[in-house]
């Protein structure tokens, strides 16, 4: 029973990053974390915004919360978004829900 619960914690676990890019993935805003990292891995706040930009994004201010990078702007569709990058991979670890 012990060992079915852990694969099925996995499996959902490996589901969620994976839909992670598919779906925004809303979080409070205080409860964003990165795990620190060396400052000589992290990736610089310009290159992160350049990344945004090509995709689209009108990015107004990147700056760093809770080991995260935490993006204001507004995405490729025109959406204004607050969301939270990795600052070694870039990978979006969450965003808050702005109101409609």
């Amino acid at each position: 029973m012990h060992t079915s619960l852990i694969t099925k914690t996995a499996f959902a676990a490996l589901a969620l990053c994976l839909a992670g890019g598919a779906a925004a993935q809303y979080v409070n805003h205080d409860s964003v974390k990165c795990e620190a990292i060396p400052k000589e891995e992290m990736k610089p706040q310009m290159e992160l915004q350049r990344k945004l930009t090509s995709e689209g994004w009108k990015v107004r201010q990147v700056k760093n919360f809770n080991g995260c990078y935490e993006v204001y702007g507004f995405d490729g569709t025109g959406k204004r978004v607050e969301a939270f990058f990795h600052p070694k991979t870039f990978e979006k670890v969450g965003e808050v829900k702005q109101p409609d």
